[in-house]
């Protein structure tokens, strides 16, 4: 080993005594801070220490792959999360964000799976999926696992009694009293309101308890299983005793999941491309179809580590290759104006010199506000252009530039506006159209603050080291 690279290694040894011993996330780095690897650890420092052993041989422990990765890196970072499940969960996001080269699992469209209970119905079901209705229902998750969920899915049958079949089941439907119930009724695992065995009331009430059951400590149903276990093995009943234990397993990991909110996944809720960019281009009135979309947002706390994001929808789907983000650098202190205009005009100066294409919508997340300092900022570069092309005797029409729209969209009240007006469009909340553009709004939200948290984790370990 050379002297450099010795060097090299004993200082990131060093840098790795001062991370935590808990759940989290780390990232192996190399020049200009690029991100090669994402990985997750139940003990951070334990993790990342095995790849940095001074005796250790990565040839013989890891494969060649990474190998070659832990020989271009410069420098090792992390983020702290409060469990091993947040950390999978983030994992899988970040991973698919940033696509680092060396790492090969979680880059496809594979998402995790919810607990879904369509309430909006006069009988609610309650199912697995991995594409959640638009509206009318309750969501718990995403899950990490998907054989554990389908596991306890039929625990919490036996248990409530609700149903899960894909059945249209009106309370005023009189044919009700006719309808034969399935076997689940039989072995007493659904209470059939199918065949009117159940009025809506009583059902609504089981189905009111199991939301109680699944957002509360599951405490009373864990006890009296473990009393059940208890009472079957003193009788010599070990195949009941195993069941009870391996139920209240998957009780237990029920809490292996995250929430909608914190751990969102906009994929699974994407609406159909081509109606959307169809309602996009009449309430754009382009005399071209919206193909190109790239939506821009900004992130800072206290006005610390300001970053930027870019984010390429094309055709209505994320390109993840043209994702972008920005270290803000003109801007001190907290000023969102700014900094919007910073990566807009950091962005779009390669479009101006005929470097790069023009989007047909550039989205900004934020408010009236927002819009005008990117519209601002955009009619300056392409005014100051002018200048310096006719100061050249070189003046010609910007192509592509004129073509281009802004729009921004508002998180708190997704009122969305457009170029050329000062009041919100008029968008049902569940209309295409409406729902890309907070996919993409949220796309650039979440790239910005992935983006954040990794340059503000980076800061707090330098100030500890």
């Amino acid at each position: 080993m050379s002297a450099k690279k010795s060097d090299k290694s004993g200082a990131i040894r060093e840098k790795i005594k001062s991370f935590p011993t808990g759940p989290g996330l780390y990232f192996m780095k190399g020049q200009k801070d690029k991100v090669l690897y994402i990985g997750k650890a139940k003990n951070l420092r334990s993790r990342v220490s095995s790849y940095f052993q001074p005796a250790g041989d990565l040839a013989v422990s890891r494969s060649p792959k990474i190998t070659e990765m832990i020989n271009k890196v410069k420098t090792v970072d992390f983020l702290e999360t409060e469990t091993e499940v947040d950390a999978m969960l983030q994992e899988a996001r970040l991973i698919k964000d940033i696509r680092p080269p060396y790492n090969t699992d979680l880059v496809d469209d594979k998402t995790f799976p919810y607990l879904e209970i369509t309430t909006g119905e006069d009988f609610p079901g309650v199912y697995i999926t991995r594409k959640p209705r638009p509206a009318g229902s309750r969501l718990f998750g995403p899950f990490a696992g998907a054989k554990d969920l389908r596991g306890v899915l039929v625990v919490l049958q036996k248990i409530f009694k609700f149903r899960t079949c894909k059945l249209n089941i009106s309370e005023h439907d009189p044919k009700r009293r006719f309808f034969r119930s399935c076997l689940l009724y039989s072995i007493k695992q659904c209470t059939a309101p199918c065949a009117a065995r159940i009025d809506e009331c009583e059902y609504k009430k089981i189905v009111t308890d199991l939301i109680k059951f699944l957002r509360s400590k599951r405490s009373t149903i864990l006890r009296q299983l473990r009393k059940q276990m208890a009472e079957a093995a003193e009788a010599f009943a070990y195949e009941k005793a195993a069941m009870c234990r391996d139920r209240i397993r998957l009780i237990e990991r029920l809490d292996r999941r995250g929430t909608p909110d914190e751990n969102v996944q906009p994929e699974v809720f994407a609406a159909d491309p081509t109606q959307a960019l169809e309602q996009l281009q009449n309430l754009l009135q382009t005399p071209e179809p919206v193909r190109i979309i790239e939506g821009i947002d900004v992130a800072d706390i206290g006005g610390a580590e300001a970053v930027g994001s870019l984010v390429k929808f094309i055709d209505g789907k994320p390109f993840k290759s043209g994702y972008r983000r920005f270290k803000i650098k003109t801007v001190k202190g907290i000023d969102d104006y700014a900094m919007i205009a910073e990566v807009v005009k950091r962005r779009y100066k390669y479009a101006l010199r005929g470097e790069e294409l023009w989007p047909d919508l550039v989205l900004i997340d934020g408010g009236l506000g927002h819009l005008r300092a990117a519209e601002a900022a955009l009619k300056d570069m392409i005014a100051m252009n002018l200048h310096t092309l006719a100061q050249k005797k070189k003046a010609k029409k910007q192509a592509g530039a004129h073509n281009t729209r802004i729009a921004a969209i508002a998180k708190r009240e997704e009122e969305i506006y457009l170029q050329g007006s000062n009041k919100p469009a008029r968008l049902a909340a569940n209309c295409p159209a409406h729902k890309l553009l907070q996919y993409v709004r949220d796309e650039a939200h979440r790239f910005a603050q992935h983006y954040h948290h990794i340059l503000r984790s980076k800061k707090t370990l330098n100030k500890k080291s």
